[in-house]
């Protein structure tokens, strides 16, 4: 968990639950997951310092960077992202500056108190 979080330089919030994290070899690059649940009032100052490109916005899009129909979160036991009603999505880097080829930010609300972020980079 701490290696992919140090790998993308994204700590974990102090308030996070339930993180998971994952690093999957890819042919042409390498993908790293990290998902955790925050109490929803903290998610937008969380987004805040990830500096989005873009405004999260609703979207069916997959994530870019999926060379295959892939399913990357299910292999840490989570839902696909565009598979949760009402996730926002967007990109945050791409390249980015400590290496990352691209960096993705997607946030489902769960309930009235709780979110998920989940966090894609490929390598």
């Amino acid at each position: 968990m701490d290696s992919v979080a140090q790998r993308l330089h994204l700590p974990l919030p102090p308030t996070a639950t339930d993180a998971r994290a994952a690093h999957r070899n890819g042919f042409q690059g390498d993908d790293l997951l990290l998902s955790f649940v925050l109490p929803t009032p903290e998610v937008d100052a969380y987004l805040t310092q990830l500096k989005p490109e873009r405004p999260l916005a609703p979207s069916k899009i997959p994530f870019a960077g999926e060379s295959v129909p892939a399913a990357p979160f299910t292999h840490v036991g989570l839902p696909e992202p565009d598979s949760v009603p009402g996730i926002r999505k967007a990109q945050v880097c791409a390249p980015c500056a400590n290496a990352i080829a691209q960096l993705h930010v997607a946030v489902a609300q769960l309930d009235a108190q709780t979110s998920r972020v989940y966090i894609k980079a490929v390598d």
